[in-house]
């Protein structure tokens, strides 16, 4: 199997609608998954990353550029590339009248795999995912967050070589999230490949080893994470509720990002006190604390992840 999961190159979609004008949803994406990676997309809504995972696991076809899984290519093989991957669609939900153990062990059997095997999997998949107290209800009994969480239970348990995962936490609370963390990791410990989609940029940080950062259908950096709050400009960040007002009194401190009324600027140490008591000097109270990916974020798109 080739050490290379996932390539694309120059991909592009358009979507065209009758009287409508033609929306371009990626404007030439070339990215690269090896094996075993965890890779994070970085985005904000209608960046474009849905839109790439849709492509990649075969339920969308592409304008124009190339994309590959395991060397197999995309838009020509779907039908070699669907044994390779496993997808948790955004939004996805269970089969409403099938509890989660009927869910997974179904979706696994499906996919060709033995019954003991698919019963094995299945009970440490609901496990892990700490629905083993609610693996017999019916699905549309479970919460919010248990539907998620059995949506990736169903794909943790295939060990697929390539997982995409779009908003797989979305509605966790902050335990079951880090259960999804860990489950991703050991994934990749067993050789899978993760791709998936977050607007929590803690998880991102806390999970990817690389990630891709999103804009307007573009790649627009690439790297790890620490690469990137380093690349900010800074170690501290400031944030002046009311400071955007202020903006040019700051911009000589470091990089300035004005969000609504407020400012953050990334800063260097030694700068600190100068910074502070200039923002005393205009009346601004301000809060200090280590830059962060949301930092680095704001420094490359120039806007916040949750702006539409």
């Amino acid at each position: 199997m080739s050490e290379v999961a996932l390539q694309s190159r120059e991909l592009r979609k358009t979507y065209l609608s009758k009287g409508a004008p033609a929306v371009r949803a990626l404007a030439g994406v070339s990215l690269e998954v090896r094996r075993g990676e965890r890779v994070a997309l970085l985005g904000r809504n209608g960046a474009g990353k849905t839109t790439f995972l849709r492509i990649a696991s075969t339920l969308l076809r592409p304008t124009s550029g190339s994309i590959q899984v395991f060397d197999v290519d995309v838009d020509r093989h779907p039908e070699r590339v669907r044994p390779y991957i496993a997808v948790v669609p955004q939004e996805g939900k269970p089969f409403f009248h099938l509890t989660p153990r009927e869910q997974v062990y179904t979706y696994l059997r499906a996919r060709g795999l033995g019954r003991e095997t698919a019963k094995a999997r299945t009970e440490e998949s609901l496990e892990r995912m700490g629905l083993l107290e609610s693996a017999d209800r019916l699905a549309i009994t479970l919460s919010g967050g248990q539907r998620q969480r059995t949506m990736v239970a169903t794909v943790i348990a295939t060990e697929a070589p390539l997982l995409f995962l779009d908003e797989p936490t979305i509605g966790m609370d902050p335990f079951a999230r880090r259960s999804v963390w860990e489950s991703l990791r050991e994934l990749t410990r067993r050789g899978s490949t993760i791709v998936l989609t977050t607007h929590y940029l803690d998880e991102a940080d806390a999970l990817s080893q690389r990630l891709y950062i999103i804009e307007r259908g573009q790649v627009l950096v690439s790297g790890t994470a620490e690469d990137l709050k380093r690349s900010v400009g800074g170690t501290l960040k400031v944030h002046l509720p009311e400071g955007a007002r202020a903006i040019d009194a700051f911009r000589g401190f470091g990089s300035c990002v004005a969000d609504g009324p407020g400012l953050t600027v990334i800063v260097a140490p030694e700068r600190l006190g100068e910074l502070m008591a200039t923002a005393v000097g205009r009346g601004l109270t301000a809060t200090v604390g280590p830059v962060t990916l949301e930092e680095a974020f704001l420094n490359v798109v120039g806007r916040s992840i949750d702006d539409d």
